[in-house]
């Protein structure tokens, strides 16, 4: 497993897919904007106040919905994960 740096999350990607009853339809099969939170960076560090600011409005096992087309995949042991900034993050589901 990665250990994310700075302000960055480590998602576990979350299927999307269209379902026509009980039929998957491949076609329609593609990844959404929503994922699990598996790691956490320590935070922003502010040169100027001289201060690490830790990443507190999400932890780990959170569902979340982040934004589209942001940050960089990665694949691990056939499990999809995406390393991405925290601002990019939009929502915590609960």
């Amino acid at each position: 497993m990665i250990k994310p740096l700075g302000e960055y999350v480590l998602l576990e990607k979350a299927p999307s897919e269209k379902k026509v009853g009980s039929i998957v339809l491949a076609t329609e099969k593609k990844e959404g904007n929503r994922g699990t939170v598996v790691a956490l960076g320590e935070g922003r560090y502010c040169k100027k106040e001289e201060k690490l600011f830790p990443i507190t409005n999400i932890k780990v096992g959170d569902q979340v919905i982040y934004r589209d087309y942001s940050g960089t995949d990665y694949e691990e042991d056939g499990k999809k994960y995406l390393l991405i900034k925290v601002e990019d993050i939009l929502a915590v589901i609960e």
